[in-house]
């Protein structure tokens, strides 16, 4: 961001210090369609909206009706001159525990898309999840960061050659685990999108289908044929995917404690509490609000993830202090990359690992491990 002097002419760099700073600079460059795109919730954005307010107002599930604040107790005098934010996630090490969330053409907002954000990731040891719906193909971003750590988000389609093949792909490619979209039998109605009749420019494409749909008619969704998502997607299709692949398998999407569970009886490796950022059922938990219910429900025999409104160091120390391994992040990504590209992305991950370490030490904590339930203070309203 910078700031001209009118008389001189002369623009100075203003830094940029939290994730806001990104959000405004990417709502002033972007185009009205492409920022529409990024921000859009469904239907009337509550979920989308809830989520970020969720770390300031916490619903406790135990209180049913009872709104609660989400506080954090910190401890004293516990020698925090030195701190360690690496974790481990699926058996791998990494440097903190925030990533990168599975978010769609990267390259809307910078040229060298999903290659930049790859880039970014590898240089500060976290993971990225890729995005089928990504604007350049799985082979250019392994290509762009040979070394990363990368899981791909998947999804079924009424085809299943078609997620079979990309399986195939992504596993010859080197990477770690299947990310398995479950809450979009349907694409949630997102308003914006709509009125502005989205569709990607003439140069961009769905990268890892070049060529699929070629000979397809008919009404295009997001970049592909409308229609192509499989509704009929149940548990079996885990089975299924299990079947086709020795990948580890997580589950994105996951609300309530009931498929946490089924989740863990159809032995899958993961779970992301997720609502999707909002943009699917508007009505929804916040993913933060069904983040313990899950946990108490897993009691540790898979992990938990979390994405969906973290903005900040603390929201990340608050979402580890309820049970989640890792956190992941999309629509700040995204604002990064409309900044500078990699740099950008870069940018905003070192905030947030800057503002969690020191979260972590203000709180007493000296490593991951001594986060746990005991920081959280419920507050009613």
């Amino acid at each position: 961001m910078s700031i001209c002097n009118r008389e001189g002419g002369q623009c100075a760099e203003m830094a940029m210090v939290c994730l806001t700073d990104f959000e405004e600079y990417a709502k002033e460059h972007l185009s009205k369609a492409t920022w529409d795109y990024y921000a859009a919730g469904a239907d009337e954005c509550c979920t989308r909206d809830d989520n970020l307010l969720a770390y300031k107002r916490y619903q406790k599930l135990t209180d049913s009706l009872n709104l609660n604040l989400i506080r954090l107790r910190p401890r004293i005098l516990r020698d925090v001159s030195v701190s360690d934010t690496r974790i481990t996630v699926q058996g791998t090490e990494l440097s903190f525990p925030v990533g990168i969330a599975p978010t769609a053409f990267h390259c809307l907002a910078w040229h060298e898309g999903e290659m930049a954000t790859a880039r970014a990731t590898e240089a500060l040891n976290t993971c990225y999840i890729t995005s089928t719906y990504s604007t350049c193909s799985v082979e250019e971003i392994v290509a762009a960061a040979p070394n990363g750590y990368r899981w791909f988000q998947l999804y079924v389609y009424r085809d299943r050659k078609l997620s079979e093949q990309i399986v195939h792909r992504v596993e010859a490619l080197g990477f770690k685990a299947l990310v398995l979209t479950v809450d979009v039998p349907y694409t949630g109605k997102r308003r914006n999108d709509i009125r502005n009749q989205f569709r990607l420019p003439p140069h961009l494409k769905v990268k890892n289908f070049d060529g699929v749909f070629q000979q397809a008619a008919g009404p295009e969704e997001y970049g592909i044929p409308a229609n192509t998502l499989d509704p009929s997607i149940s548990w079996k299709d885990v089975y299924w995917l299990q079947s086709i692949t020795r990948l580890p398998i997580i589950i994105k999407g996951i609300l309530t404690k009931e498929d946490a569970e089924l989740a863990v009886e159809h032995g899958v490796q993961g779970i992301i509490v997720s609502n999707h950022g909002g943009r699917q059922l508007d009505g929804g938990p916040a993913s933060i609000d069904a983040l313990s219910e899950i946990v108490d429900t897993v009691q540790g025999r898979i992990e938990v993830y979390l994405d969906g409104g973290i903005r900040t160091g603390s929201d990340v120390l608050k979402a580890l202090a309820l049970g989640a391994k890792c956190v992941f992040i999309g629509r700040p990504a995204v604002w990064g990359l409309a900044y500078k590209g990699e740099e950008g992305v870069r940018e905003v991950l070192q905030i947030l690992n800057d503002e969690f370490r020191l979260s972590m030490a203000l709180s007493g904590c000296r490593n991951v491990a001594e986060i746990n339930r005991n920081l959280i203070q419920f507050s009613k309203l």
